[in-house]
């Protein structure tokens, strides 16, 4: 769980509502009208953006901003130091079953083992880090979209709320009605595109950036195996990229 964000998401969330409580309730500030206009009129327009299979995976990729799993750098290091020991002590062959955190590494522990050399892993681990990172922008951009569209639909409503009222002018009771509608839908917009979905489009291409950094500190370490370096220089290759705090732990333990 990704403490940062359920707090920030919260906290914010929360600090909106107690405004709205001191202020007399959160009664005045539901209105329907609006409600449909930002959230459903944003929801559509969203989907018109993009194909129903990413439209879709935005929102799976929603749920990583607050359960990441992101895989620890120091285990990997040593694991792949542990790897690195078996294929020069008995050969590639000797990495096939070997257990690795992700699929990425597996199919890269995999393809040395199938007898791949440097260069061809190179070529095709490579290719997945940009097909993963152009998924991942399709995704990410998705996201982006409620924030620009949202707030156009906050205006759209204003617009329709003061069509309203301008046009019942002579009935006082409706000119109250008109402009909830007018007000709220801003309200509304503003708060989808900046507490909710701005903050996770941020969240999720820091973490995409995380997972193209970690794939190549994986490729680096591949690397070594695939030029039977010793498991001491692909440890200090690798750990060379850690931070400070991560760093000292593998010079302690040399």
């Amino acid at each position: 769980m990704d403490i940062a964000a359920l707090l920030g998401f919260v906290g914010a969330v929360g600090m909106i509502l107690a405004a709205m409580i001191a202020g007399g309730g959160v009664a005045p500030f539901v209105d329907n009208q609006s409600i449909l206009i930002v959230f459903g009129g944003s929801f559509f327009a969203v989907m018109y953006t993009a194909p129903m299979p990413t439209f879709l995976a935005s929102f799976k990729a929603m749920g990583k901003c607050f359960k990441p799993g992101l895989p620890k750098l120091d285990e990997t290091v040593e694991r792949m130091v542990e790897l690195a020991g078996m294929a020069r002590k008995d050969g590639m062959m000797a990495l096939e079953g070997q257990p690795v955190p992700d699929k990425f590494f597996e199919k890269g522990m995999q393809m040395l083992v199938d007898g791949a050399d440097e260069q061809k892993l190179i070529k095709q681990m490579n290719s997945e880090i940009a097909s993963m990172k152009g998924r991942h922008a399709e995704t990410t951009g998705c996201i982006t979209s409620w924030v620009d569209i949202a707030p156009a639909m906050g205006m759209i409503g204003t617009l329709i709320g003061l069509v309203l009222m301008l046009g019942n002018m002579g009935d006082p009771k409706s000119i109250g009605p008109a402009m909830a509608v007018a007000l709220l839908t801003t309200l509304y917009g503003a708060f989808v595109a900046n507490v909710m979905f701005m903050p996770m489009a941020k969240k999720l291409e820091g973490f995409t950036e995380f997972e193209i950094n970690y794939r190549k500190f994986v490729l680096e370490g591949l690397r070594g195996i695939a030029r039977s370096d010793s498991p001491r220089n692909i440890q200090d290759q690798m750990a060379a990229t850690l931070p400070p705090k991560l760093q000292a732990k593998f010079e302690i333990a040399a």
